[in-house]
């Protein structure tokens, strides 16, 4: 079949195997996949993956043990846990010791004419959202789990550092709870919808010199985890999102001294997710910035280190 794959290499093939469907599986054909930042990292050499990349799709089921789920128009969490562990009998399903992760770990991805996904991680996609939304849940399910994991009161003050991909759903996720809400980032060719939104944008060369209460770190680099640092203040809360292929530094002593919260925070529940794109809370449209065909995929990653959301058409 057709896929886009790194194999220490970025390349479109046409001849990969088809996959194998195991029981308790569905077989999904993709009807639209996103590129993040993260299956830019893994073409650098993060998590040392090698195989389909992507994870970011809407898609239709194919085949499925159970009927019910046939034809339907599908999302589907990323982690696929064993949900026979302590961990997973905990709850605690997506930190699972076995699990592996679609187009990340151990699981080939989406970007190819078929992929297999546990039923267990499946979740329909409403009639009245687009497929040009619905392959934005799973980075809007990350920016929720911010929320999910921290009470954000509506009097904090708030930051976002970084305006690309997952940014601008961090923002937009951020901005519901009613709180004092400033993006920092490079590119204001990008801030229209957000200050349409009343969101303040910053350049981070013009950033404050102000510090905030709740810090998000989503840059993709080592180098934003220096400011995010500045701006939080002493007691304030800095959640880190940027995956990336190599190592940061950072001042632990200061950040005992300050009694700093250090918050790592990774993927989220795909239900509300879609519930806020149901309801029309969460822009998507505007961040789309060009559709390509999955066998101009290396293209499309091109166009994608330095735009917001490109989507590919694997079918």
């Amino acid at each position: 079949m057709n896929a886009l794959i790194f194999d220490g290499q970025l390349r479109f093939t046409d001849d990969y195997p088809y996959p194998k469907r195991l029981p308790g599986e569905a077989l999904i054909q993709p009807r639209l996949v996103g590129i993040c930042n993260t299956d830019i990292e893994i073409t650098h050499g993060y998590m040392g993956f090698q195989g389909v990349l992507g994870h970011e799709f809407v898609g239709t089921v194919q085949e499925c043990d159970d009927p019910a789920w046939l034809h339907r128009r599908v999302v589907g969490e990323i982690n696929a846990a064993c949900l026979q562990c302590p961990t997973c009998l905990r709850g605690d399903s997506p930190h699972c010791p076995n699990r592996t992760t679609l187009g990340i770990d151990r699981r080939d991805g989406v970007m190819a004419e078929a992929f297999v996904l546990p039923v267990t991680c499946l979740h329909a996609v409403p009639d009245a959202v687009l497929d040009e939304a619905a392959v934005f849940v799973e980075p809007l399910a990350a920016a929720l789990e911010i929320v999910d994991q921290n009470h954000v009161q509506p009097t904090e003050r708030v930051v976002i550092i970084g305006d690309g991909k997952l940014g601008a759903m961090i923002v937009q996720v951020l901005r519901l709870t009613g709180c004092d809400v400033t993006l920092i980032g490079r590119h204001p060719e990008r801030w229209a919808l957000f200050q349409q939104q009343g969101i303040r944008c910053v350049h981070t060369s013009e950033a404050p010199n102000t510090q905030f209460d709740f810090v998000v770190e989503c840059t993709g680099q080592p180098g934003g985890l220096d400011m995010a640092r500045r701006l939080v203040r002493p007691r304030g809360r800095l959640v880190l999102k940027s995956t990336f292929h190599g190592t940061a530094s950072l001042n632990l002593s200061m950040v005992v001294v300050d009694e700093v919260q250090l918050i790592g925070s990774r993927c989220g529940s795909f239900a509300p997710a879609l519930r806020l794109l149901e309801r029309g809370l969460i822009e998507t449209e505007a961040l789309i910035s060009g559709h390509f065909a999955l066998y101009d995929g290396c293209a499309a990653f091109d166009a994608a280190r330095g735009r917001l959301k490109i989507l590919l058409h694997p079918n």
